[in-house]
């Protein structure tokens, strides 16, 4: 229910990285979004979830609070974890503690601390931006909207902007090309302008959910109007349903730069992670093989002393 989460986790306990906020909310709205969950679901939910329950502040620890006190179906373990009280017979939701009113204080200012002004734009790790470009394409609709709004206050460093002029030259020819319907020509231009490689710009514009398309045409600041001129052109198929137009509309009006740019910079990082994957050592001491040093080869030397006789001729000419 929850693929790719345990990638993130080793993530969140890199020195100066800190996602787990993150990782508890998107949890949450996933979980919730259903009504009815099996067993294994549950229990992958409250083991996840009691994970990161304890080690995340207060703010993320009172919005998730507030998310399940409304759950009619939340977990026990969780429940009691967040002090919410059970629900009562005839009673369709757990209701939470009465919170008793804090005293009025000033709040000191405390300067960043070195971790956090590290973590504050972090460049993602290739192993880590293929983490999170499996997850995001194996999600469906709702868990990528979900993910497009978390990844927005994470402290993951996003991918530089495009350079406007080369932006406009691009959106200008992606344009052309959707009216066209020229797939071919619209993949190269899109991968050319957000520097990425051909079967990576392919599989973003192939997409039949249409979210990556849609972080692509914000990473290079195309307005919403012309975005639904693009998708109606350029895929027939998706063109012609209205709801899925529809869709894509609303996500792309809600989705920020930031959250956009860190989904570039994921797919350029898996990228990298592919590319070293395959030319890794295929067995366990090539390394070491490779480093010993060759064996000296014996050269005949001409011994002191020894005189060396001039060649005057051969023998053909010594039997003429």
């Amino acid at each position: 229910m929850f693929p790719g989460f345990d990638g993130l986790m080793t993530l969140s306990r890199r020195e100066g990285v800190d996602i787990r906020p993150t990782l508890l909310r998107v949890l949450t709205d996933l979980y919730v979004q259903s009504n009815v969950h099996s067993i294994d679901e549950e229990q992958q939910f409250v083991e996840l979830t009691s994970r990161l329950i304890d080690q995340v502040d207060d703010a993320t620890r009172a919005a998730v609070r507030a998310r399940l006190s409304i759950y009619p179906n939340t977990p026990t373990a969780i429940a009691q974890r967040l002090s919410l009280r059970t629900a009562a017979p005839g009673q369709r939701v757990p209701q939470a503690e009465r919170i008793e009113p804090a005293e009025p204080s000033v709040p000191t200012a405390r300067p960043p601390t070195e971790a956090q002004l590290r973590s504050s734009n972090l460049s993602m790790q290739p192993d880590d931006a293929s983490q999170i470009n499996e997850m995001f394409f194996a999600a469906n609709a709702s868990e990528r909207a979900l993910i497009l709004h978390n990844l927005a206050d994470t402290p993951l460093k996003p991918a530089a902007r495009i350079y406007q002029p080369r932006a406009e030259r691009a959106i200008e020819t992606l344009q052309m090309a959707a009216f066209a319907a020229d797939g071919e020509n619209f993949i190269r231009e899109l991968g050319d302008a957000l520097i990425l490689p051909a079967k990576v710009a392919e599989r973003v514009v192939n997409d039949p959910g249409g979210e990556p398309l849609a972080c692509a045409a914000m990473a290079l600041g195309m307005s919403g109007e012309l975005f639904e001129r693009v998708l109606m052109f350029l895929d027939p198929a998706l063109g012609g349903s209205v709801n899925r137009v529809y869709r894509l509309s609303r996500l792309y009006d809600n989705l920020s730069e930031r959250s956009a740019l860190i989904m570039v910079a994921a797919w350029r990082g898996a990228t990298v992670a592919t590319t070293r994957a395959k030319y890794r050592a295929a067995l366990y001491d090539d390394e070491r093989q490779r480093a010993r040093a060759a064996q000296p080869q014996s050269r005949p030397a001409v011994q002191p002393g020894a005189s060396v006789l001039p060649r005057t001729g051969t023998d053909r000419d010594s039997g003429s």
